[in-house]
């Protein structure tokens, strides 16, 4: 069900299932595929070659760089940016036959829950392994292969992803400060104790 306004835009060459949910002032752009079930929230702008696998969640303003890859169990928050070549799995023991050396079938698989909360940042070329959760604004830097769950503002970097430090909601670096953690360019500050909770400067 494509629900449409004045801002709202499909390519003519988007596939986006019948049983699809996709909200009022979406963009679509060429070779998008959504799958079945897929829910895609207001305002939310997908690139060239995006991949939406069946049941999967977006949320509302969100924007999914060309090339990404949601697969099946991953839920993004409102707000969420994902960059250029993303890959999400959804597999911690990938394989493509059982056993017996038969193919395997839909039923001879976990599939793992993945989340990225709300205002988080996903760099370009992140590979997201199956089951972790990252936090809410949150940042991945480009090329991190994420193996574990981010905290909430977290900045992590590298392969296997690590945390260097901490991030604003506005997005620049977080400095340590007598009383947490605070932003040199929006005045924000943190506790120590819990980046969850904004305590304003």
């Amino acid at each position: 069900m494509l629900q449409r306004s004045s801002e709202t835009f499909v390519h003519p060459s988007a596939e986006i299932s019948p049983r699809a949910t996709i909200g009022a002032g979406v963009k679509i752009w060429n070779q998008v595929q959504i799958r079945e079930g897929a829910v895609v929230g207001d305002r939310t702008i997908l690139g060239k070659g995006v991949y939406v696998d069946a049941g999967v969640r977006v949320g509302a303003n969100c924007k999914i760089q060309n090339g990404s890859y949601i697969y099946q169990g991953v839920t993004l928050e409102d707000g969420v940016f994902i960059g250029p070549r993303v890959c999400f799995t959804n597999d911690l023991i990938p394989r493509a036959i059982n056993e017996r050396g038969d193919l395997k079938g839909a039923d001879e698989w976990v599939m793992g829950v993945t989340r990225v909360c709300y205002g988080a940042s996903i760099g370009a070329g992140v590979v997201i392994l199956s089951g972790v959760t990252v936090g809410r604004f949150a940042m991945v830097g480009a090329g991190a292969v994420v193996t574990r769950d981010v905290p909430d503002h977290g900045l992590v970097v590298g392969v296997p992803a690590r945390l260097i430090g901490y991030v604003c909601q506005c997005g620049k670096t977080l400095r340590p400060a007598a009383e947490g953690w605070r932003c040199s360019e929006c005045a924000s500050s943190f506790s120590h104790d819990d980046l969850r909770k904004i305590a304003l400067a």
